[in-house]
């Protein structure tokens, strides 16, 4: 049984005991989590699509960690014109446990 589910824009596949990293959450470690926006669901080998979201169909996701990704470097420059610019970025993730898929 998976599910695909929509959150911070983006589209994930889970099963139950997956661990995925997110767009950042407001929900402290340890707290339990309720995704709704289930775009499809995958129950012994039938396959429903939602128009645009299963009606019923939910995910429950523990929050296991909340922190940054590695920094990445945004570098501008401009040939012949002195013209540089560095500036750094890291940005915000939530790390999720799949514990159960509802629908």
């Amino acid at each position: 049984m998976y599910a695909i589910v929509e959150t911070g824009g983006k589209q994930y596949r889970v099963q139950e005991g997956d661990a995925i990293f997110v767009e950042k959450l407001n929900a402290s470690e340890g707290d339990v989590v309720t995704l709704d926006t289930v775009l499809a669901l995958s129950k012994e080998g039938k396959l429903t699509f939602g128009s645009p979201v299963v009606e019923g169909a939910s995910v429950q996701a523990k929050v296991d960690t909340q922190g940054k990704a590695k920094k990445i470097i945004v570098f501008k420059y401009k040939r012949k014109k002195d013209y540089r610019r560095k500036q750094g970025h890291r940005q915000p993730f939530t790390k999720l446990i799949i514990e159960k898929i509802n629908g």
